[in-house]
């Protein structure tokens, strides 16, 4: 039988790879040269010797060493393995912490970012880690409910932020569903919640939308003091109505001026990660107005890579507040007109004044078909319609800033 004193200095023979100091009914501590010792118990089961590492000495005393062996003493009379039972516990554990919220949405995440940009997919990541991981992070899929998970957006949803405490809902929505494809919940009580939130109030971005007040903007552009660069990538971007980000990273490259066109590269749209990397390019006709833009601007930029470098250094695009910036000098407000309204301009006085058709302009907007099905089995691209239509606009605009009677015209 061993005492306190025979274990603490016990020691190892030099040369020997273990010694074993016996208690008594198999069990033993376990010397190495290195000095750490270890509990262990042998015993038999199905005729078979095993053991059991109960834990390390002096963390673990000799009281409790002999607690441990009679509590696993009851395991064997009782038929159990109790080394294969602690296996199961172990995995039983584990299987524990891969049902909690925060393992299944890690485990969703790291299964469907290779679809995602990046961007994106550190977005959707780092928002729940922020806001909901804290909160419902440990806990099992199965004992979220409804109620707690509205408390938990909730607390987002009271400083202020609706749109994204929409947004985590919609992320929780894709956890519990992937919980209940892979067996971890029986329900999505995301779903539940859906008139549960305050609503999120829309705010589009400002744009002029009047005629007339689009004939004084043309002026104001065509008077600009500015940068001639900055000019001209207004004027492209009334005539174009492309996304801003798109029209200062325009690159001379992409640029087909004796026939008119802009070719934009699918990896440059907005489109998910696939469809940046198999989707077809964003074909821009040009109007007779844009291509002359164009080709006076050449002289200025036209020996680098963007049509629109930044001023600091030709090796990017111009600063995305370059165009803000510009209208405000001008006059205009982020409450009165933006970048991006050229876009909503461009769309309402088209559809209200010109007759176009709405579906020849969301091509040349670039907006996705609706529903799932409509990308796969509508791939109508208009490009001859758009090109009467790009004239049509241009000359209107031209007729706009002239400040002529507009009488609206009906498109060919």
């Amino acid at each position: 039988m061993l005492t306190d004193t025979h274990c603490k200095n016990a020691t190892c023979p030099e040369g020997r790879a273990r010694a074993r100091f016996t208690d008594a009914g198999g069990l033993y501590l376990e010397v190495a040269p290195s000095g750490s010792r270890r509990w262990f118990w042998k015993y038999l089961f199905d005729g078979k010797e095993k053991r059991l590492a109960l834990g390390g000495y002096p963390e673990m005393t000799l009281k409790v060493a002999r607690e441990r062996q009679a509590d696993a003493r009851k395991l064997q009379r009782q038929g159990i393995d109790p080394a294969q039972k602690r296996q199961l516990d172990k995995l039983a554990r584990k299987g524990d912490n891969a049902r909690s919220f925060s393992a299944v949405a890690r485990e969703f995440h790291a299964a469907k970012r290779s679809g995602w940009s990046e961007t994106y997919a550190q977005r959707w990541l780092e928002r729940l880690e922020k806001d909901m991981f804290p909160w419902i992070g440990a806990l099992e899929l199965a004992e979220i409910t409804a109620p707690l998970l509205l408390q938990t957006l909730r607390r987002v949803e009271s400083r202020g932020v609706r749109e994204l405490a929409h947004s985590l809902r919609e992320a929780c929505g894709q956890v519990f569903r992937y919980g209940v494809a892979t067996g971890r919940a029986e329900r999505n009580p995301a779903s539940d919640l859906r008139d549960a939130l305050k609503p999120v109030g829309t705010k589009h971005m400002a744009a002029v939308l009047d005629p007339i007040k689009a004939g004084e903007l043309m002026r104001s552009i065509a008077s600009y003091q500015g940068q001639p660069s900055t000019r001209a990538a207004l004027q492209l971007a009334a005539l174009l109505f492309q996304r801003p980000g798109n029209v200062r990273e325009m690159e001379w490259a992409e640029l087909d001026l004796d026939a008119a066109m802009w070719t934009i590269p699918a990896a440059k749209m907005k489109r998910t990660k696939a469809g940046k990397l198999n989707g077809r390019p964003h074909l821009v006709p040009l109007a007779p107005q844009a291509v002359e833009v164009l080709r006076e601007l050449h002289p200025l930029t036209g020996h680098g890579r963007f049509v629109f470098p930044s001023l600091l250094t030709g090796e990017r695009p111009m600063s995305e507040n370059t165009l803000r910036s510009a209208l405000r000098r001008m006059g205009y407000d982020n409450d009165t007109m933006t970048p991006h309204g050229f876009r909503a301009m461009a769309r309402t006085i088209m559809v209200e004044k010109l007759n176009v058709q709405p579906d020849v302009i969301e091509a040349q907007l670039a907006h996705g078909k609706s529903g799932p099905l409509g990308m796969a089995y509508d791939r109508a691209e208009f490009v001859e319609q758009r090109r009467q239509m790009m004239v049509m606009w241009a000359g209107y605009l031209d007729r706009l800033r002239v400040g002529a009677d507009v009488v609206p015209i009906r498109a060919a």
